[in-house]
């Protein structure tokens, strides 16, 4: 069961990544065709802006959700660390347990923050729902909260990319 389960957070990690890196990629097509047409064309196109902002909730809430699973988010555990191992072990568990908290939160309210939007339409995309534009917010929530049941009951996944951030000193 744990072997499924932790086959399941990396396939979901990997799809969070390449959601994340897609977004990542076409926000930074979708800047440049909004100066190109701004300053070379002299006519702004109007969706340029508004699409760069969508993608931008999708890379912070689904991408965010892949980098806490690494680690790879901001923390400091200077003092955690120092603490004898019965006690990290505690602290690293209320860090969990109340991160596990915020997934809960970004799950429900984000969720009816959908519901209460999807039917308005956003003026530069009227075939979109605005509901479907919060949807990164409860599924963002979602991952978070598998990778955190995963951290807590089978510990830290092991990385896949290796020894990321450290460049070796000549």
């Amino acid at each position: 069961m744990a072997r499924s389960y932790r086959r399941a957070m990396d396939i979901l990690y990997r799809a969070c990544v390449i959601t994340g890196c897609v977004a990542l990629v076409l926000i930074s097509a979708v800047i440049p065709w909004a100066v190109f047409t701004r300053y070379v064309l002299n006519s702004a196109a109007s969706w340029p802006e508004p699409l760069a902002v969508l993608l931008t909730i999708v890379v912070t809430f689904i991408g965010a959700a892949a980098g806490y699973r690494l680690n790879l988010h901001m923390n400091v555990g200077y003092f955690a660390g120092k603490l004898p191992d019965r006690l990290r072990f505690l602290a690293e568990l209320a860090v969990q347990l109340l991160m596990g908290l915020i997934a809960l939160f970004m799950i429900i309210w984000g969720w009816r923050l959908v519901e209460v939007t999807w039917h308005n339409t956003i003026a530069d995309f009227p075939f979109l729902s605005v509901g479907v534009t919060y949807l990164p917010i409860p599924v963002g929530g979602l991952c978070l909260l598998l990778f955190i049941i995963e951290r807590i009951f089978l510990g830290v996944p092991p990385d896949p990319i290796g020894q990321h951030g450290e460049v070796p000193i000549d």
